[in-house]
């Protein structure tokens, strides 16, 4: 038996449609998000797989009639040794509960699960835990909430959002999403953030690392469809953010209204109804309305896309202004107006 182990070029057709047969007969479907592929062939036919998305794993596969061969074991030591080499020392994969238990064989340990459907892990046994203790030399007397944002960028809303908990709290921790999503880099997002409520003496600014799971990071690959996808999102990021809540003595976490996007109010309803179960308020806040038009990065990604800079000022705080009005955002004003759609990336 000539069995190898080498990556699958994006361009390979007929590997690629064997990689998407594997996986679909393990009840999974392949990423959208995915940066490097690799199979185990036995005389060219798959018969194991995995991929990454940045220092993530997804996509991991073993072929039936091959188990107990150690296959997954080849794939994830090769993709980890992938990941060394790209420099990320700290990875991370989703995984079906059923099959925690090999991932926890090849070192690989628990963060949060939702039970029956999935499992959150890493490859470092105190990672999460040592997250949580340099959260807590952050933790504050009183009542205190929770606010997470992208920000990208960021608004006289999300401003409105945080006045509202900071005004209704002795102290906000604010989550800032610190993956590199969307056109406007994290460094500048959280310069952005940071000037724009330097005026609250009761905001926390926290990066929120690798733990609280972005729609970017959150693999939807082995869920049944987008609804199911978003609500075993919401539910594994609450199971997480419980924990944190919990190092940081949270009452409540606040979100903005949405009724544009069918995700995030899908997502707002699962905080609803499962955050009162945890011990945590829910509190939804109506997003800010300028000149009957609601206040969100998406119309002001639109506004800079399509010229408008007048627009663009109205629903800015001047800090945020400044920064897009200066030649230091050329480039990102350039990559926003050649968004084919600037209010979904």
């Amino acid at each position: 038996m000539a069995v190898s182990l080498s990556g699958i070029s994006p361009n390979d057709t007929r590997t690629r449609a064997q990689m998407d047969e594997l996986l679909r007969q393990e009840g999974i479907r392949r990423d959208k998000n995915l940066d490097y592929s690799c199979g185990v062939f036995d005389d060219g036919e798959l018969i194991a797989t995995g991929s990454s998305f940045h220092n993530t794993l997804r996509c991991l596969a073993v072929s039936s009639a091959h188990r107990g061969e150690g296959l997954m074991n080849q794939v994830v030591s090769h993709l980890l040794e992938r990941q060394v080499e790209q420099g990320n020392l700290h990875v991370f994969l989703y995984t079906k509960v059923k099959n925690d238990r090999i991932f926890k064989d090849l070192g690989f340990y628990e963060i949060a699960r939702v039970d029956g459907e999935l499992v959150f892990m890493e490859n470092r046994r105190d990672g999460f835990a040592r997250y949580l203790r340099a959260l807590e030399k952050t933790k504050r007397e009183g009542r205190c909430a929770a606010v997470v944002m992208n920000a990208n960028p960021f608004t006289l809303g999300h401003r409105c959002l945080i006045e509202t908990a900071a005004r209704e709290n002795d102290c906000v921790h604010l989550f800032l999403l610190s993956e590199e999503a969307g056109p406007i880099p994290f460094a500048v997002r959280k310069r952005l953030v940071k000037e724009g409520v330097a005026d609250l003496d009761n905001v926390i600014l926290h990066d929120s690392g690798p733990y609280i799971i972005s729609s970017a990071t959150f693999p939807s690959y082995f869920l049944r469809d987008e609804d199911a996808a978003i609500l075993a999102h919401a539910k594994l990021d609450l199971a997480v953010f419980a924990k944190i809540a919990q190092a940081l003595g949270l009452s409540s976490r606040y979100v903005g209204e949405e009724k544009s996007s069918r995700v995030t109010a899908l997502y707002n309803e699962t905080m609803a109804a499962l955050l009162p179960q945890m011990g945590l308020e829910f509190h939804e806040i109506p997003r800010l309305t300028i000149d009957g038009e609601t206040v969100s990065a998406s119309s002001v990604r639109q506004a800079i896309h399509d010229g408008e800079p007048e627009r663009v000022r109205r629903f800015l705080p001047d800090t945020t202004y400044r920064f897009f009005a200066s030649d230091e955002a050329a480039k990102i004003n350039a990559a926003i107006r050649a968004m084919p759609d600037p209010r979904h990336y």
